[in-house]
């Protein structure tokens, strides 16, 4: 099949494709010496090619690996972006995908941010990503379903021999780590019954304030009391960032969401915990409505899905301040940043305060304590490597320089993310070629 047949199909399609092959497990890997990428079947070269062309989202990732599930026949991948720091780490997202070029591009913009995120927070971890594509024939609220794709997915972390470490992710929760838990070592955020650190979401929301905060600094503006958001989903992060906002004194919040039962969950939750000059509205829309990035407001959070801030949503942001917790917001990076940049709304980019959720997870191996100061030193405004201070460096730097926000936060973590773990070095390239070398495909 040709390169754009293979790019336009569905990934369900593409399963189908791969079985008449009889082809389980693949990789698109990067050659070290020649820099371009290739497949580990012949067949499968296109998608190579492909990605070697691709100036956007490509960027010399170290590996990208894939299995079908061995029940319920979903594509599931692992995508290696750069690994000098130690491990890939980043959360393993479960979510349709309508093309096998949407699948691809979303994995490598993920696991790049994650890079960079890594990389700001101080941590000692490369960046990676896990996706799986969702099925539309099948019912992704089944138990049996979810904990048969998960387990499989952590058969294939246990065969990736740890260059990439899961965590939780959109679509995927506690219980579904758990089912990874059973089948490898490689991933964090296991349940705490299981010695783990549990749902990270409501430190994501946290750093997400943080980072509201240093912008309204910034600018100039004040605190985040009295303000009106607008937030962009009302799930795992979403609801938490609107009830921290409330306790930080913001007057009003307008939330957005496509499924009716989180506006429900979230109203519940606040029931009485507003004071009389507080209001929360709550909005249910379609899939791809964005019309809340264009709510009159001093913040827009998007805090869904990936990719929204394009050409056409950038134009009818009426609001001071983007900062949410959703990643990849920019569909095209250098050309959004820019828009945002030019238009005068102080951009504070995903990978740089949504941080909070690695944070909490990444080193949960070490144990816990109470308060934990490597933890809280994130949420704080005097450690160098905090939210707050990252943003204001960020956003200062960028107005010394005139560069758009995102573009001297992505040179900052690019120069950081290079460096070499003080241990370990960068052993996990030295991991991907063992894989190689082993055809680790053909052990499945």
């Amino acid at each position: 099949m040709s390169q754009e047949n293979l790019l336009a199909i569905t990934p369900t399609q593409f399963v189908s494709w791969l079985k008449e092959r009889q082809i389980r497990r693949f990789h698109l890997a990067l050659n070290q010496d020649t820099g371009q990428v290739f497949a580990s079947h012949e067949v499968l070269q296109p998608l190579a090619d492909f990605i070697n062309n691709d100036t956007r989202d490509f960027d010399t990732h170290e590996g990208l690996f894939f299995q079908i599930s061995e029940k319920q026949e979903t594509l599931q991948g692992a995508f290696v972006h750069r690994t000098c720091r130690g491990q890939a780490a980043g959360g393993v997202r479960y979510w349709s995908y309508a093309t096998m070029e949407d699948y691809l591009r979303d994995g490598m913009r993920l696991a790049k941010g994650m890079t960079r995120k890594n990389a700001l927070a101080g941590l000692w971890w490369g960046g990676g990503k896990g996706v799986m594509a969702h099925n539309p024939d099948q019912d992704k609220t089944d138990a049996t379903l979810r904990e048969d794709i998960y387990r499989d997915y952590g058969r294939l972390l246990s065969a990736l021999r740890g260059c990439y470490v899961t965590a939780e992710d959109v679509g995927t929760h506690v219980v579904d780590m758990a089912n990874v838990f059973s089948t490898t070592r490689f991933t964090t955020c296991i349940p705490a019954e299981l010695g783990g650190s549990g749902n990270p979401s409501s430190p994501t929301a946290r750093g997400v304030v943080s980072g509201m905060e240093a912008a309204l600094e910034f600018a100039g503006l004040g605190t985040l009391e009295g303000k009106t958001v607008a937030v962009q989903g009302m799930g795992n992060v979403g609801a938490p960032l609107i009830g921290f906002l409330f306790e930080k004194g913001v007057s009003k919040v307008v939330a957005a969401d496509i499924n009716p039962s989180l506006a429900e969950n979230l109203r519940a939750s606040l029931e009485g915990c507003l004071s009389s000059d507080q209001e929360l509205e709550t909005r249910i829309v379609d899939v791809g409505d964005h019309s809340i990035l264009a709510e009159e407001c001093d913040i827009v959070a998007p805090c869904a899905t990936g990719a929204i801030l394009n050409p056409t949503t950038i134009a009818k942001i009426k609001a001071r301040i983007v900062c949410g917790a959703s990643n990849n917001q920019l569909e095209d990076a250098a050309r959004d940043d820019a828009a945002l940049f030019e238009a005068g709304i102080i951009y504070v980019p995903d990978f740089l305060t949504n941080r909070m959720g690695i944070v909490n997870c990444a080193n949960e191996a070490y144990g816990y304590v109470n308060n934990d100061e490597f933890i809280e030193r994130h949420l704080q405004r005097d450690w160098e490597h905090s939210v707050f201070k990252t943003t204001l460096q960020v956003l200062e730097g960028a107005k010394s320089a005139v560069l758009p926000p995102a573009q001297m936060a992505m040179k900052l973590a690019d120069e950081l993310s290079l460096q070499p773990h003080p241990v370990f070095g960068h052993r996990g390239v030295r991991i991907i070629d063992s894989l190689l070398n082993d055809r680790w495909f053909n052990h499945a």
